[in-house]
C-alpha cells in the first residue's frame, strides 16, 4: 500500500478550541455602553437643572385717579456742564484726566508751560525787593533830615544860624518826606505787579470749576490752547468736558397746542429708549416762558424723582405726564405686566408668577393694554415678579432661575 496516498483524514477541518471572532467585537460594544450610558446622563442633568427665565416686576397704575394727558419724547440733559478751558494761551504740558473719570470742584486736570511766567515773576520778586530796599533808605535819611530841622530851628530861635540855613534844613525835610511818598507807592506797584504774576504762574494750573464726571479730553500735551477760537487753526479751545450728574433733567419740546395740558410740578413718567421696561417718575420743573416759531413747540423742563447712574446724558427719552384729579375721568387702578407675559391657555388669560424660585400659575384679567404692558384689574399684586416669555412646557411648580441682566 501507498504510504503517500490521500485518505479521509486530510480532509478533517482543525478547529481551534476558542473562536476569534467574538474577542475581536467585545472592545467595540463596551464602547457603546459606555457612550448611551454619558448620553443618559448628560439628558438626566439637563432635565435636573431649573431653567433660565426673565422675570419682571408687576407695578401699580392709575392710583389716586392718575392718567397720561400727554405723551412727548426728549433727551436727557445737564444742567451743569461745562468745556473746561485756560484763561490765557499756552502750550498743554500735562493733561491729568481721562473720559469716565470723576474729578471734584477744584482739582487739578491740566498744566500748562509756565517757563516764562516764572521768569517774570522772577523779575518782579527783585523789583518789589529793591524798591522796599529804597524806601528803607529814604526812611533814614528823612529821620536824620527832621533831626537836622529841629536841631537847626532851635538855633534859629537863639539867632545862632541864618534864616536861609532853616528854610534849607526845612526844604530837605520835605524834599525827603515827598521822596518816601513816591518810595511806597513804588512798593506797591511792585507788590501789584509781582501779585499779578503770581497769578498769572496760577492760570497756567488748570481746574475743575465743579464736581462732576468727564466726559471728553479734547487735548494732548504739547497742543497750544486758548480761551477763544483760533480761526480754525491748530489751537484747541479746551481741555475737556466735565459734567455734574447730579444737575440732570430732561428737556421735551412740547407742541404749543398741547402746552394748556402742562402744569409746574405736575407728576410725569419717564421711559428711557435705553432700558423701556424702566419706568422713571419725575415731575415737570418750569415750562420756558417761550415758543420756538420755527417748530411752534415750548420748552419743557423736567426733574427726576431719583437720580441713577444708568441715566447719562443726550440719552432719548419718552415722557407721559399725568393729571391727578378724582371723579368719573380717573382711571381705576391697575396692574401692569408685560404683554409678554400673558399667556393663553384653554380660553383663559394666565402669568406665571415667581414664589420661591418656583413657578405659579395665576389667572388674570386683562382690561387692556399700555404700549408693550398688559393692564390687569385681577390676579397679581404689585410688586410681585411674574415671567416674561416664559419657555415652552414650564409647568406650574417648576423651579425656576432667574436671568442676571
Amino acid at each position: 500500500m501507498n504510504p503517500n496516498r490521500p485518505t479521509l483524514d486530510d480532509l478533517r477541518i482543525q478547529r481551534s478550541d476558542k473562536p476569534a471572532s467574538p474577542v475581536r467585537f467585545r472592545p467595540l460594544a463596551i464602547g457603546l455602553v459606555v457612550l448611551l450610558l454619558a448620553a443618559l446622563l448628560a439628558g438626566w442633568l439637563m432635565r435636573s437643572r431649573p431653567p433660565e427665565v426673565h422675570t419682571v416686576l408687576a407695578r401699580e397704575t392709575g392710583g389716586g385717579g392718575e392718567r397720561t394727558v400727554l405723551n412727548g419724547s426728549g433727551y436727557v440733559t445737564a444742567r451743569r456742564a461745562a468745556t473746561v478751558s485756560s484763561k490765557v494761551t499756552g502750550k498743554v504740558v500735562e493733561v491729568l484726566i481721562e473720559e469716565g473719570m470723576k474729578v471734584k470742584e477744584g482739582q487739578v486736570v491740566a498744566r500748562l508751560d509756565d517757563a516764562n511766567i516764572k521768569a517774570s515773576l522772577g523779575v518782579a520778586q527783585a523789583q518789589l525787593e529793591s524798591a522796599k530796599a529804597a524806601l528803607a533808605e529814604t526812611r533814614a535819611q528823612l529821620k536824620k533830615a527832621n533831626n537836622e530841622f529841629k536841631r537847626i530851628s532851635e538855633m534859629a530861635r537863639l539867632r545862632i544860624v541864618s534864616e536861609s540855613d532853616l528854610e534849607l534844613a526845612e526844604a530837605n525835610a520835605k524834599t525827603l518826606q515827598a521822596h518816601l511818598a513816591q518810595q511806597e507807592a513804588d512798593v506797591t506797584v511792585a507788590e501789584r505787579s509781582l501779585a499779578m504774576w503770581q497769578q498769572q504762574l496760577e492760570d497756567m494750573t488748570i481746574r475743575a470749576p465743579f464736581s462732576g464726571i468727564v466726559t471728553t479730553k479734547d487735548a494732548q500735551p504739547g497742543e497750544m490752547i486758548s480761551p477763544v477760537s483760533a480761526g480754525g487753526g491748530f489751537t484747541r479751545t479746551g481741555i475737556g468736558t466735565v459734567v455734574d450728574m447730579d444737575s440732570l433733567e430732561i428737556e421735551i419740546d412740547v407742541n404749543e397746542s398741547y402746552i394748556p395740558r402742562v402744569e409746574p410740578s405736575q407728576a410725569v413718567e419717564a421711559t428711557l429708549d435705553a432700558y423701556p421696561e424702566w419706568k422713571i417718575p419725575g415731575k415737570v420743573i418750569a415750562i420756558i416762558p417761550t415758543a420756538d416759531r420755527q417748530k411752534s413747540t415750548v420748552r419743557v423742563r423736567i426733574g427726576f424723582d431719583k437720580l441713577d447712574p444708568r441715566i447719562l446724558p443726550e440719552m432719548s427719552v419718552k415722557v407721559a405726564f399725568h393729571e391727578t384729579g378724582a371723579g368719573p375721568a380717573a382711571a381705576p387702578r391697575a396692574i401692569l405686566v408685560p404683554k409678554s407675559a400673558v399667556l393663553n391657555q384653554g380660553g383663559q388669560d394666565i402669568v406665571l408668577v415667581v414664589q420661591q424660585d418656583r413657578v405659579e400659575r395665576r389667572a388674570v384679567t386683562v382690561t387692556g393694554g399700555q404700549g408693550e404692558e398688559a393692564r390687569l384689574s385681577a390676579g397679581v399684586s404689585a410688586g410681585e415678579k411674574v415671567v416674561a416669555d416664559p419657555p415652552a412646557g414650564l409647568a406650574e411648580g417648576a423651579a425656576i432661575k432667574e436671568k442676571k441682566l
